[in-house]
């Protein structure tokens, strides 16, 4: 509907002399009794037009050209309000549609042909994935799901690395667990991997080939074996979270296939990158005026910092064809990634295809405590630690209920909470309920006559619908700000309007027709909420 007001709105701007059509702004008025959707476009021209408002608004509403079968009212409020009400008859034709679409009901074609690449998770394997990488992974993988219900071609991509020294010592962790366990004498390195699951992978290889590898040269049986089990570990964590990889990215590609050469020389021959004290650093002061001195691309030891190879991999992803390049970062990348944006921009890449999700950390609490889970991994919590504790729905929901840029206290009592109380228990209980009532209904009731529709008189079932109708839009609203906390917030909306209705209007004990009209209202209910819990990766249980 807010797409047709749009249409009829610029339809009669075109009685004005204006260089071009406005962004006309169609929201949900702040109070029900003005209606059921409203634009201010006739304050936005009130400038332009060098006119009262409420003068642009009487002419805006004269020369609107609508569906009387849509529209049953626009009233002009305040200084220039134009209110919109619907008809119930559009109501009930959109409430049939809802049941009619089913599974496909919010989906929309706002990124259709577009190809996106969502590049999420992406830790190196040197251990298990942690509750750190949970906000990242989860609020990755319903990006892809918001895209793909506006019609994109989603790939989600995991980017990792399985070079360097932080695999190197992790090999060498896993051999001093293997001589140890060996009764020999290994060093331990400095700085090593500590976690109960190094001892766990060097028992495996005790295990597969007894002391085969004590006289080994060097750490790279160890460090092979880690990564092969760590990333069995990683993929049965995200594999518990309903999350499923299109393609693994290994950076060590981009230095094997000569990639890392090819960007500093491109870099070097647009004069934007410079030796200096052994190091090789990127002129990212010709981009940010504010920064004090440029940035190191290669350390004075040879070794690349994060920046380079990630210009090179975003370089890599738009070669591929992506319209779209989607990254989840932490808070800790903020600093960053502008550089590897300049980068690209400066290799003749357009930046605006690559946009960045930053989302802030994640504190476990209880009792508003900082929260320590018991665990054998070290001293961090892993992701199946968590979901052992509260169960994966729940992990997936708190993740996602803050807005990404929002600080996420995670609090494990509310999480274990069993009843209405627990927000995401709240959302599965209505769904249940509605599917207990269809049960008892439909073994009562024959549906398969006309169902009159326009029975559905009641204030509480108005609403009801009125609601549900603005799920597609929240759906492509969450995917172009990629926040899926919106889709949250509708569902709690739709399960306070269903509980209002359930308290209001009786389905059961009803004469037979208005029964009907009733469980075909929550039938329709029901179905929403799978659809968004769905694309939340989150069940709609039938019972509780």
């Amino acid at each position: 509907m807010k797409q047709y007001l749009v249409e009829i709105i610029g339809e009669s701007l075109k009685q004005f002399d204006l260089d071009e059509r406005p962004d006309i702004q169609i929201e949900d008025p702040k109070q029900p009794e003005h209606g059921d959707a409203s634009s201010n476009i006739a304050m936005t021209l009130a400038r332009p037009l060098k006119n009262n408002p409420r003068a642009i608004a009487q002419k805006i509403v004269g020369g609107l050209d609508y569906d009387e079968k849509k529209i049953s009212s626009v009233e002009i409020a305040g200084p220039g309000f134009i209110n919109f009400r619907f008809t119930e008859e559009y109501l009930f034709d959109e409430l049939g549609k809802i049941l009619s679409l089913g599974a496909d009901f919010g989906k929309s074609s706002s990124y259709e042909g577009k190809r996106v690449l969502v590049e999420f998770v992406s830790a190196n394997p040197t251990g298990p994935l942690t509750v750190g990488h949970g906000r990242n992974a989860v609020l990755g993988d319903t990006v892809a799901r918001l895209f793909e219900w506006t019609g994109a071609e989603v790939e989600r991509e995991y980017y990792f690395n399985d070079a360097g020294r932080q695999m190197r010592v992790l090999g060498e962790s896993v051999r001093a667990r293997y001589l140890e366990l060996l009764g020999k004498e290994g060093e331990f390195p400095e700085g090593g991997y500590e976690g109960g699951y190094i001892s766990d992978i060097a028992q495996s290889l005790v295990d597969e080939i007894g002391d085969e590898l004590v006289e080994a040269e060097d750490e790279t049986p160890f460090k092979e074996k880690a990564e092969e089990e760590i990333f069995a570990d990683i993929s049965s964590t995200l594999e518990r979270m309903k999350i499923e990889m299109d393609s693994y990215f290994n950076e060590q590609s981009l230095y094997d296939d000569g990639k890392i050469e090819e960007t500093i020389q491109k870099l070097r021959d647009k004069d934007l990158v410079y030796d200096k004290d052994g190091a090789v650093w990127f002129k990212t002061t010709e981009f940010d005026k504010d920064k004090d001195k440029d940035t190191v691309l290669v350390k004075s030891t040879g070794e690349p910092t994060y920046r380079l190879p990630d210009i090179a991999y975003h370089a890599n992803k738009l070669d591929r064809g992506f319209d779209l390049c989607v990254d989840v970062f932490g808070a800790d990348h903020i600093a960053t990634y502008p550089d590897v944006l300049n980068g690209i921009k400066s290799l003749g890449y357009n930046p605006e295809k690559v946009d960045v999700v930053v989302y802030q950390f994640v504190t476990l609490v209880k009792d508003g405590k900082p929260f320590k889970m018991s665990t054998r991994k070290a001293n961090f919590v892993t992701l199946d630690d968590l979901m052992d504790e509260v169960g994966a729905d729940v992990t997936r929901f708190f993740f996602l209920m803050r807005s990404p840029n929002t600080h996420l206290e995670f609090d494990i009592a509310q999480a274990k909470e069993a009843g209405e109380k627990n927000p995401v228990f709240y959302l599965q209980y209505a769904h249940a309920r509605i599917s207990s009532i269809l049960r008892k209904v439909e073994d009562e009731y024959d549906f398969s006559k006309d169902i009159d529709l326009s029975l559905l008189t009641h204030p509480s079932e108005i609403t009801l619908i009125k609601t549900m109708l603005k799920f597609p839009e929240t759906i492509a609203s969450a995917a172009r700000l990629r926040e899926p906390h919106h889709v949250i917030t509708f569902l709690n909306d739709l399960a306070s309007a269903f509980t209002a209705f359930y308290h209001d209007c009786r389905i059961l004990g009803e004469d037979e027709k208005l029964v009907q009209a009733r469980t075909t209202l929550a039938k329709a209910v029901a179905q929403v909420l799978r659809n968004g819990l769905g694309i939340l990766g989150i069940t709609a249980p039938e019972q509780m």
